[in-house]
């Protein structure tokens, strides 16, 4: 840290993303990214839109915007487009996060977003089987958020929990943070039109193969989004490039492809997940596109780096609560069949 940096930032402990790594060796199995590249019309779009990048994008994001709320369900008031959902969770940690509370293990941004915004912040502990206990968060007096699925468990809260939550905080937003819910949960955007506390982000990094184009949006009732929108047009007003809009007007306008994509990585991963538990792993029941593993006589950093000598990468949370697990990422079949043979091999060694 340098001299001149203001000292509420001077213990801020960043983010740490995923492994990118800079070559093609790697099955790469740790960031949670869909498998299969966009689709060719998404792909068309964002080729078209190259030769106008002399030009600023629409900064209201109106052809997106009117797509999104149609394939969400809501009215185009009710939406807005960001740079991934990471920024929706920023500005609403921002917006609404003096007091807040979210779950001990969950998505790694949360306690980042706390402390870089001074919350005073409550970290709920999960149950001893990972899941969330949703009367936990009931009349807490702060700002929720909750990722649901969550991560990396998995682990899913239905529409009725939710719904306790939100009516019994209603003087507090609460979020619901939706990055997994295709791969098999439920939304519940449709109770944005019931309550106006509630706020839901998306992304479209994992569902719509666009993690590379930084996509998410948030719904929620109009009060809400304007308060967004202040904090958007005072930041960044061009927020989400003009190749990212027409990509995702294109890959909304695809979605059903998408969704059965959707479906085959959740069929996926069920076999995997079957086949782990035959060969001594203990899971979580997870409605993601990824799998939370620990034992089958290995450690969690012998999976890890076992697997990462074999060319599979995947996620090892180190030093804290969950060190002995590794969270994996579906991939393909063929990814997947390679991912559990490589496993295996690596037990068969540690007999």
């Amino acid at each position: 840290m340098s001299s001149f940096l203001d000292k509420r930032f001077a213990s801020l402990e960043a983010y740490v993303p995923g492994e990118q790594p800079k070559d093609a060796k790697y099955i790469k199995l740790n960031t949670n990214e869909s498998p299969y590249p966009p689709s060719p019309a998404v792909a068309e779009a964002a080729r078209a839109e190259a030769e106008k990048l002399n030009l600023y994008c629409d900064p209201d994001c109106t052809l997106l915007r009117r797509e999104a709320a149609a394939l969400f369900g809501v009215g185009e008031e009710n939406v807005l487009a960001f740079n991934g959902s990471d920024e929706v969770l920023e500005f609403a940690f921002m917006a609404y996060g003096a007091k807040i509370a979210f779950p001990s293990i969950s998505y790694g941004f949360y306690p980042v977003f706390a402390r870089l915004f001074g919350s005073d912040a409550l970290k709920v502990p999960l149950r001893e089987d990972m899941s969330i206990d949703h009367r936990d968060y009931l009349s807490l007096g702060r700002t929720v958020v909750i990722a649901n699925p969550n991560a990396p468990t998995g682990l899913a809260l239905s529409p009725g929990q939710i719904e306790e939550i939100v009516r019994s905080n209603s003087g507090s937003v609460v979020v619901i943070d939706e990055a997994y819910v295709d791969f098999g949960a439920e939304s519940v955007i449709p109770l944005t039109k019931k309550y106006d506390n509630l706020l839901v982000t998306r992304t479209f990094s994992k569902s719509h193969s666009l993690a590379g184009a930084r996509l998410g949006f948030g719904i929620a009732g109009e009060e809400i989004i304007r308060d967004l929108n202040t904090i958007r047009n005072s930041t960044n007003p061009y927020n989400v490039n003009r190749m990212t809009q027409a990509a995702g007007t294109a890959a909304i306008r695809d979605n059903e492809l998408y969704m059965s994509r959707c479906r085959a990585v959740a069929r996926t991963r069920d076999r995997i997940a079957d086949e782990l538990k035959k060969a001594g792993f203990e899971l979580t029941a997870s409605k993601a596109n990824f799998l939370f593993v620990r034992g089958g006589g290995l450690s969690g950093e012998e999976i890890y780096s076992g697997l990462r000598k074999r060319g599979v990468l995947v996620r090892w949370f180190s030093g804290g609560a969950i060190s002995d697990r590794v969270r994996v990422s579906v991939g393909t079949e063929e990814q997947m069949d390679v991912f559990l043979a490589e496993l295996k091999e690596l037990q068969n060694e540690k007999k």
